[in-house]
């Protein structure tokens, strides 16, 4: 598993609900949902970014052009529009919820049918929108990776992806909503694999390309159950301890077993969330002896037990990262 699909392990989408946005200028949409990730694509026309200010100070708008592909790293509110100057004429919250800003739902004042949504269904500027509402532990090293917004434009990424995207969102077949969680997923990787392909991705992105680190990183990733040390590591990249420790921390950022560590408690939070899995069952999945090894070595590093982290999202309703609609939701 690579830096990538490790990534993509996490933002999986469930029962997506791909939505496809129709707009005629002048029009503006304030985007207060906190998700984590976001993934807005232009299908047709165009627009603007315009990110909230930073620290007090203003942030220079983003241009979107026909093609062109948003991913936003939440929870960060920002604002899409015809024009930066354009205000705001609807509010997406958190759930998705959509009202004007006096607080009028509009999920049926702007309906165009079928995952459609907006003021005229031949508008001139046509964004399709994929929102992810959770994060897994294993994904959060390239998410905090990302820029708060990274733009690709239409020449970085096979548009094809794009095409049956909206394609799609326009039918209402069986077994619908499978097809649209693939093919959201399928272009969120073709963006990601565009944007990390970049000079300025992360150093230790770059460090699965090294033949010593990156098998290293591959051993630990592919089998985190197994007794790794430096040593044993070094030993199957064919190094010495010293060399593989100095090559590791100077690309990655970290020791190896820092990252092994960080690695294990990352799939062992995820497994309680998507499993019902007994902890020492998890505890012997991720490399940890028993339960109570676990157990220590996750309330250390993420300040609570691993029955109260389960517990919590239980209790939240917690579910895989998906863009579902709920009551009340854009339709």
């Amino acid at each position: 598993m690579d830096a990538l699909a490790s990534l993509l392990e996490g933002p999986r989408a469930r029962a997506a609900f791909v939505m496809r946005s129709s707009f005629d200028p002048p029009w503006s949409l304030r985007i207060r949902d906190e998700a984590p990730l976001t993934l807005v694509a232009v299908a047709r026309g165009g627009g603007w970014i315009v990110p909230d200010p930073k620290g007090g100070k203003p942030v220079a708008p983003r241009q979107l052009r026909g093609g062109d592909i948003a991913v936003f790293r939440g929870p960060d509110h920002y604002t899409i529009a015809d024009d930066p100057g354009t205000a705001p004429q609807a509010i997406i919250h958190p759930g998705q919820i959509t009202t004007t800003p006096d607080g009028e739902v509009l999920c049926e004042t702007l309906s165009l049918g079928v995952r459609n949504w907006g003021t005229n269904a031949d508008a001139d500027t046509v964004l399709v929108t994929g929102t992810y509402e959770h994060e897994s532990a294993a994904s959060r090293r390239l998410l905090r990776a990302l820029p708060p917004i990274a733009v690709l434009g239409r020449g970085e990424i096979d548009s094809r992806v794009l095409d049956l995207l909206v394609e799609e969102a326009a039918k209402d077949l069986p077994a619908q909503g499978v097809m649209l969680d693939r093919l959201l997923d399928l272009l969120l990787i073709a963006t990601l694999r565009a944007w990390f392909s970049r000079e300025d991705a992360p150093a230790w992105y770059h460090a699965y390309a090294d033949p010593l680190v990156g098998r290293a990183l591959r051993l630990m990733q592919h089998n985190p159950a197994h007794a790794w040390t430096v040593a044993s590591l070094a030993a199957e990249v064919g190094v010495s301890r010293a060399a593989l420790a100095r090559r590791f921390t100077e690309l990655v950022g970290e020791p190896p077993m820092s990252f092994l560590t960080d690695w294990r408690l990352a799939l062992a939070a995820d497994l309680l969330h998507e499993s019902d899995a007994t902890l020492e069952a998890i505890a012997r999945r991720v490399g940890y002896g028993s339960a109570f090894a676990l157990s220590t070595a996750f309330k250390r590093h993420y300040g609570l037990s691993p029955r109260d982290h389960r517990n919590a999202d239980q209790r939240a309703g917690f579910d895989l990262p998906s863009a579902s609609l709920r009551a009340g939701s854009r339709p």
